[in-house]
């Protein structure tokens, strides 16, 4: 059993991102490993443990350790554990925009995570980015308009699975474009390159703001970058951050699973706000 001791906690970037070692996955971790590995996330929002070759069922206890695993209704299913959902980019294509999971979901997801199986010889690294960092840096008269507006996106679950046709939006959601964190309090930008509008604006307004959002937010000056070997075990917080992954490997494998995480997180107390 992992215990506090042998955890180590690795910074990855200057703002945000961290590596863990010392923590063997595989097995149960004990419950004073399970806060510290909480309090990391909260602090770090990226977290990758390397080498660590889950199984499915592990996979999931994972996740469990930070929040509770979540029972998607569209997405295909791995057969040894339905809260897994398996992706393999040659069938289900690439995540190759800048996105945040679950935006048919109000509230999205928590916690999304992934477990590498096969990647390319080179390249498929995947970005995140900062989206606390990236509101932070607005001056005070456009966060104050911010907080009027929020983003509209398609409310299909089905357009969410893994190599979905993409049907006719139909129903829509709409998300604010600032975000208080329900875990921490802390405000964040929360835009996705899929929002097909904004409200409480006109539709030029709209068109102008979005492009300066999507823009400033997805700037290098706020992202950190990470490269997988099979048995990679990342998750990271999607209420926080937004991912992007880099398609620089041409038609080569990168298979992966799935599992997501949805409040309440654990070890913590939900604030409304």
């Amino acid at each position: 059993m992992t215990t506090v001791a042998s955890l180590d906690i690795r910074r990855a970037g200057p703002r945000f991102g961290a590596e863990i070692t010392g923590v063997d996955l595989t097995a149960p971790v004990d419950e004073a490993t399970a806060r510290e590995l909480r309090r990391a996330f909260r602090e770090h929002k990226v977290l990758v443990f390397r080498d660590q070759h889950l199984t499915p069922d592990q996979h999931v206890a994972a996740v469990d350790v930070f929040a509770r695993p979540f029972d998607h209704p569209t997405a295909k299913k791995d057969p040894a554990n339905p809260l897994v959902y398996p992706y393999n980019v040659r069938q289900t294509g690439k995540a190759s925009t800048w996105h945040i999971g679950g935006l048919w979901r109000d509230p999205v997801f928590a916690i999304e995570s992934l477990t590498y199986e096969v990647v390319p010889e080179l390249g498929g690294h995947t970005l995140w980015a900062d989206l606390q960092v990236a509101y932070d840096d607005l001056s005070e008269p456009f966060k104050a308009l911010l907080e009027t507006v929020s983003a509209v996106y398609d409310g299909n679950a089905e357009n969410y699975a893994q190599g979905s046709e993409k049907t006719a939006t139909g129903d829509t959601v709409e998300h604010p474009v600032v975000l208080t964190h329900p875990a921490t309090g802390r405000k964040g930008l929360f835009i996705s390159s899929s929002a097909t509008r904004l409200t409480g604006v006109t539709p030029a307004e709209s068109r102008v703001l979005l492009d300066h959002l999507l823009r400033h937010a997805s700037s290098p000056d706020y992202t950190i970058r990470f490269g997988w070997k099979p048995g990679d075990f990342v998750l990271w917080d999607n209420r926080a951050t937004w991912h992007y992954a880099v398609d620089d490997y041409g038609d080569g494998a990168r298979v992966y699973r799935k599992v997501i995480g949805v409040e309440p997180e654990k070890g913590g107390t939900e604030r409304h706000v």
